[in-house]
């Protein structure tokens, strides 16, 4: 649901500008130049790191050097095969120290992705049909469909601003009772950067006697995650993480759990790295992590993935917190000011420290498509519009009735989109600066005041706009 904004005015002011720079300076291509529609060129404001975030300096600076000693883990004699294997088992180490896990009571398994990592949790819950998994409304999709699969899901409730109910999670937590396995909550909200309290979601579930997974993916890049001992009432037992959200873009996620989980049961991939022994009989599968990481492991995202979390524990995630809230406060309180722009969620710049920089938007009376391309063309920015893989969330948000979500479902059904509902989102990283909100509050003012001068037309079976006779050739700036 919407929020009438009002303008507020905050105190909040930037942190020290030398060490602010200097973590700007460590991001890949963040000075990078791309054509506008009117001819000229600007360097591009990213603001859709909720989707994916650049690399970090240290990341890509691993990789290359990674490169000269890149071998076959676990299997070879030679230095090359031992400095690999090495490089991998310190990254397990790494990532379990970052969430503040470890590799007695836990292991640390790297796969591509968070969702690939909880598609594997799902298989590894010895879980049946009439089991219940109770599953946020804020869910991206990652978090929900596995579910679907393997259990009998019930969707906890969010309120009008898109915060988790907890009455109706205490609610559900006594009406299934022992019933609940599983508590499946985000570690922050990819649409509104809401931050669920999930340590205490954890004390009530455990209470129950069920388990509980935090979805870290969007929440590991800007706040310290902390998974505790077993014997602490408030413990994560499952924690997924995904690199590319971690300014690590090299094909690495990781799920970390409770070692009991996985040293019982077998892995739902089978082959090369997962035994011990193997005969025309029998099977003796390996210990956790080798068990659940068939063939041959992606090193390279590894060492990337371990070598962004070294350079974000040097900067320091409190550090990375305190920008963001400054980041966040600041847009709220000008992106209020405009007239015609519209923010879901929580509006208010005084509580930016405890949520994301996600802040979801549209223009009264505009596409959110159109609204998205306008920005990319005119002014270099970049955004995300739609439904970010959360659309039962979305369709709260916009408080679309039954009738009008049926309606939804048939046009794309029907393969079109044009009328599609949707948000554009835009997302904080470390290295954004005031700047580059103020660009965006210009852009935006102008979208509302019906000011920019391209034409667009719309692609109805996608829902996008693109500017007419405006086609940037991408080759001149990457091919292979």
């Amino acid at each position: 649901m919407k929020t009438k904004s009002t303008r507020r005015t905050t105190s909040l002011k930037l942190g020290n500008t030398a060490d602010f720079n200097r973590i700007r300076e460590r991001i890949v291509g963040v000075n990078q130049q791309v054509p506008l529609l009117n001819g000229d060129t600007r360097i591009y404001i990213n603001f859709d790191n909720a989707a994916s975030t650049p690399a970090l300096r240290e990341a890509l600076d691993a990789v290359n050097e990674f490169m000269n000693w890149y071998s076959s883990v676990h299997r070879g004699t030679g230095l090359k095969s031992k400095v690999a294997t090495q490089a991998y088992d310190d990254a397990h180490r790494i990532v379990a120290e970052f969430v503040g896990a470890n590799l007695r009571d836990h292991t640390v398994i790297f796969g591509k992705n968070t969702t690939e990592a909880i598609n594997k949790l799902s298989y590894r819950l010895p879980l049946t049909k009439d089991d219940v998994v109770l599953v946020s409304l804020l869910e991206h999709h990652s978090n929900d469909l596995p579910w679907r699969a393997r259990a009998h899901v019930e969707h906890i409730a969010a309120d009008p601003l898109g915060r988790l109910d907890e009455a109706d999670f205490d609610r559900l937590l006594e009406k299934y009772k022992d019933r609940v396995k599983l508590v499946a909550v985000t570690g922050a909200s990819n649409v509104t950067g809401f931050l669920p309290d999930i340590h205490r979601l954890a004390e009530k579930a455990h209470a129950n006697g069920a388990q509980i997974l935090i979805d870290g993916a969007q929440l590991a890049p800007h706040r310290r995650v902390s998974m505790g001992a077993l014997d602490d009432p408030a413990h994560l037992d499952y924690v997924s993480l995904s690199a590319h959200k971690m300014y690590a873009p090299f094909g690495s996620g990781a799920l970390i759990g409770r070692k009991d989980t996985f040293e019982r049961g077998e892995p739902e991939y089978r082959g090369g790295g997962t035994i011990e022994l193997v005969t025309v009989d029998a099977v003796e599968w390996s210990a956790p992590p080798e068990r659940d990481e068939a063939g041959s492991p992606n090193v390279v995202g590894a060492v990337a993935m371990a070598a962004a979390i070294k350079a974000l524990d040097a900067i320091g995630m409190g550090a990375i917190a305190n920008h963001e809230a400054t980041l966040t406060a600041y847009a709220l309180e000008h992106l209020s000011a405009i007239d015609g722009l519209e923010i879901y969620g929580d509006t208010n710049p005084q509580t930016a420290a405890s949520r994301l920089g996600v802040i979801p938007i549209n223009v009264r009376g505009m596409s959110h498509f159109l609204v998205a391309s306008i920005l990319g063309a005119e002014w270099g920015i970049g955004v995300r519009n739609g439904c970010f893989c959360a659309h039962p969330y979305l369709l709260h948000l916009l408080g679309l009735s039954g009738e009008e979500s049926n309606r939804v479902r048939a046009d794309i059904l029907a393969n079109d989109r044009h009328d599609m509902p949707g948000l554009v989102r835009v997302s904080f990283g470390m290295y954004n600066t005031a700047e580059e909100i103020d660009t965006l509050v210009q852009a935006l003012t102008n979208i509302t005041r019906g000011k920019y001068y391209g034409r667009y037309e719309q692609d109805g079976k996608s829902g996008e706009y693109s500017a007419i006779d405006w086609k940037p050739d991408l080759s001149r700036y990457f091919r292979l």
